[in-house]
């Protein structure tokens, strides 16, 4: 009876024969081995990975999907093609399976597969719950919150050189009332009852005496 070691070395010249000028075949090294399926810019294409243990073939191989050339296919999609591999696996223990497990997925990539997009999604794509991120311009925010400053007219801002020392800094005493103007206008209290008690006299003057 062969032992693990003799079979991998009769099926890795198996391999190696079958596959000769094929590609989307590729051994990695002794016991590691890929196929590419697919067009390389096919957004659907994928690659597997087998490598065998110490004892393969009576353990299945190790299937590996997370190549970086696996790196646009869906999670779901990647699982449903380890599935299909593993249960395939299960029933060739003990056989050379390598070229089997390979050639299977060929008859089955349109069903494994029908889950993946064509290609990249779109930014339309992405709506169904992802949220679109909006970046906020913190300029323009700062921009519409500043108050707007007053327009003046050239003759009010000719009013307002005038009423300062022309350096932008107003004149001492620029808001004092004139006393004087102030006083012409109003009078003072003394004024005031001095008009009063003329009139008074006045008044008496013009009156007729009682004789």
């Amino acid at each position: 009876m062969s032992t693990p070691l003799e079979q991998q070395t009769d099926e890795r010249e198996a391999l190696q024969s079958i596959y000769e000028g094929d590609a989307n075949f590729k051994e990695i090294n002794l016991t590691t081995y890929q196929y590419k399926y697919g067009e390389e810019d096919n957004y659907k294409s994928f690659l597997v990975e087998l490598q065998w243990g110490d004892n393969y073939p009576d353990e299945a191989p190790t299937i590996n999907m997370n190549t970086f050339y696996n790196r646009n296919l869906l999670p779901a999609v990647k699982e449903e093609i380890q599935t299909a591999l593993t249960n395939e696996a299960a029933q060739w223990l003990g056989c050379g399976m390598t070229y089997t497990l390979f050639e299977c997925l060929k008859d089955n990539i349109e069903q494994l597969t029908a889950g993946q997009p064509e290609s990249a999604p779109t930014l339309s794509a992405l709506d169904d719950g992802v949220a679109a991120i909006k970046i906020s311009d913190a300029d323009a925010d700062a921009k519409r919150k500043e108050p707007k400053k007053e327009q003046l007219t050239k003759a009010q801002k000719r009013r307002q050189w005038e009423r300062t020392d022309h350096k932008g800094e107003r004149a001492r005493g620029w808001d004092w009332v004139d006393i004087v103007k102030h006083l012409s206008q109003t009078g003072s209290k003394e004024d005031a009852a001095s008009s009063l008690m003329d009139n008074a006299t006045a008044t008496q003057v013009l009156h007729p005496l009682n004789t």
